[in-house]
């Protein structure tokens, strides 16, 4: 009896309208969020398209009883991985771009050569393929104990070397970046003293550099939020205060003028201290 023949005498379960309905509907935002992944211009947009198609990698998982690794799925990839990269996004800002000018000549032909040949090979490995009958997931946790104790069964058993395997490289990817992000300072670092030196040598050439420091964001300000401006003692914002990227795309907050307090005209009246008892407030 061949494989297939095998195959068509297994009993076939129906699906019920629940998960047909999931089916449908998550295959439709997975394919718009990879097409967005791939498209879209911007790395956050991308981020989160990723994001996407992840919750609904994890939403067939649990469909099909897997539900210890559709957790996984949200907690550690979608949650943990995906935040982290956003979060890197937010430190180098979202401006940053690398240089799209090819290095090496041909690497993309050469990349298509690959993903073809790559391609065939699995088209290949698929064909001749021999199935026997599917147990299904819900037969193989009932014989392990359940959903975790199955997971845990085949991954320290019996695929314990591809296991292995896959955790060297996922650390030999993770040194190799370190490798290629590290730079050697070639040059002492400056201290404080050094810093402020050269600032006033810029300052001496060019008189509009500014030689104090920067104020912070939320220093006599209305809100403490990142993008709302410093103010001066006069009132008027510093746009300096805001990132340089908030400022490139147009995003500082816009603040309200503050109410200097004048004295009345009646200001020569004064308390016991000296000092003016009234004022009023006006807008600046």
């Amino acid at each position: 009896m061949s494989p297939g023949m095998v195959l068509m005498a297994a009993p076939v379960a129906a699906t019920g309208h629940g998960e047909t309905f999931l089916f449908w509907v998550g295959s439709i935002i997975s394919v718009l969020g990879a097409l967005g992944l791939i498209f879209s211009k911007k790395a956050v947009h991308s981020a989160l398209c990723l994001c996407a198609v992840m919750i609904c990698l994890a939403l067939f998982y649990m469909a099909q009883g897997a539900i210890f690794l559709g957790v996984v799925q949200i907690v550690v990839y979608t949650g943990a991985i995906m935040m982290l990269f956003l979060f890197v996004l937010m430190l180098i800002g979202v401006d940053s771009a690398e240089s799209l000018t090819e290095t090496i000549r041909g690497q993309k032909w050469a990349a298509v050569v690959v993903a073809v040949l790559f391609g065939a090979v699995l088209i290949g490995v698929f064909a001749h393929a021999r199935l026997g009958v599917f147990a299904g997931v819900d037969g193989a946790n009932a014989s392990a104990g359940g959903n975790v104790q199955s997971l845990a069964h085949l991954l320290f058993s019996r695929y314990f070397w591809a296991f292995e395997v896959s955790s060297a490289v996922l650390i030999t990817s993770a040194i190799g970046a370190m490798v290629l992000a590290h730079r050697e300072r070639t040059t002492p670092r400056k201290s404080q003293r050094e810093l402020a030196a050269d600032r006033f040598k810029r300052y001496g050439k060019d008189p509009s550099t500014i030689v104090t420091p920067m104020p912070s964001p939320g220093v006599y300000a209305q809100h403490n939020a990142v993008d709302t401006p410093a103010l001066l003692p006069d009132g008027t914002p510093a746009l300096l205060s805001v990132n340089a990227t908030l400022r490139s795309h147009g995003e500082p907050r816009r603040i309200r003028p503050l109410p200097v307090p004048l004295p009345r005209a009646d200001s020569g009246d004064s308390d016991a201290n000296g000092g003016p008892d009234h004022h009023e407030e006006v807008e600046a």
